[in-house]
């Protein structure tokens, strides 16, 4: 899908385009990125006392990732030493080992953290640790460590699946690694009212979110931002002004409700409300578009500006979304 805000993309491509080159401006922005594979460290722990000293040498990962502080003397490193000989973990962690080999993730995430220091100079990427961490959390992101699981996402072929519902699982491919993380890092600056939050309220809270992250990527396909299949996208695409028009023919935009809002916003296989085959977390993608209206309407707001604007009327008012409507069906 082409982007609204295209004229303000930093990538010399569109995310429909297979090259991709950083602009100038951004490939001047120095982004040191430290990546440390810690997979292979692990899985040679043999005892305890090898697991201790483990923890010894990667200590903020212990104590942030691991919550080392949470366990009594002794257990954590029983039970690092007993997952590290563990035969399916162990075969887990060769095909993450062999997914994620080569430089492309640190040329991907040094790509990504340009883009956060083109737009916040201040930003100071932190340590990053890849790590099979038995598929018990995916990403750890805050302002002094980056975890990435990469069990998580080795995609169909793994051994074992996170155990999550299949329209999640999909998500959790090697292409979907950064942009997760770039949807991370914008909950850092992506600001809302800290109460009396509204469907349209939180419908522009993770539109703002994508955007950023689509800043962040500017050459990543919308499928891999938002997570949906090509079927999907074509669908939400062309139905567009149907899938608004029922938001506002059922009066949703000022909806308080937490469980209202979460049928339009949270993880559902679909949203049968709109149309069985309409996917789920279409409030998210609509409020996406608004954003991207609006950024084209208002060409002098920066992306930093975009982030702490609390006022979602203001931006809905000043987007001036009208979106067509199409003949047809959802993913038609």
């Amino acid at each position: 899908m082409a982007s609204a805000a295209a004229g303000l993309s930093l990538g010399a491509c569109s995310n429909n385009d297979d090259r991709c080159e950083l602009s100038p401006e951004v490939a001047k922005v120095e982004a040191p990125v430290k990546l440390e594979r810690l997979e292979a460290p692990f899985f040679k722990l043999k005892t305890p006392a090898d697991a201790e000293q483990f923890l010894q040498n990667n200590g903020l990962f212990a104590r942030q990732f691991l919550q080392a502080g949470q366990y009594p003397p002794g257990v954590l490193s029983a039970t690092l030493a007993r997952l590290a000989a563990n035969a399916g973990l162990q075969k887990l962690g060769v095909q993450a080992d062999s997914t994620f080999q080569g430089p492309q993730l640190q040329q991907n995430l040094t790509q990504l953290f340009q883009h956060v220091r083109y737009y916040y100079s201040g930003f100071r990427v932190p340590p990053i640790k890849t790590f099979v961490s038995g598929l018990s959390q995916d990403l750890f992101v805050n302002d002094s460590l980056i975890v990435l699981s990469t069990d998580y996402f080795v995609g169909p072929k793994a051994a074992y699946r996170p155990n999550v519902p299949g329209y999640i699982q999909r998500r959790y491919t090697p292409e979907h690694l950064v942009p997760g993380l770039a949807l991370a890092i914008s909950t850092k600056y992506n600001q809302k009212p800290a109460a009396g939050q509204t469907m349209l309220g939180e419908m522009l809270h993770f539109g703002k979110a994508l955007y950023f992250a689509e800043q962040m990527l500017p050459c990543t396909p919308d499928s891999l931002l938002i997570g949906y299949s090509a079927a999907e996208m074509a669908g939400v695409g062309f139905n567009e002004g149907k899938i608004w028009a029922h938001f506002i023919e059922k009066s949703l935009l000022y909806n308080t409700a937490p469980f209202t809002i979460q049928k339009y916003i949270g993880e559902r296989p679909n949203i049968p409300e709109i149309d069985k085959t309409a996917p789920g977390r279409v409030g998210a993608w609509v409020g996406w578009q608004i954003v991207r209206k609006y950024m084209a309407e208002n060409p002098k707001v920066t992306l930093p500006q975009l982030m702490v604007e609390k006022d979602a009327q203001r931006i809905l008012n000043q987007s001036r979304y009208r979106p067509k409507v199409n003949n047809g069906r959802v993913n038609s």
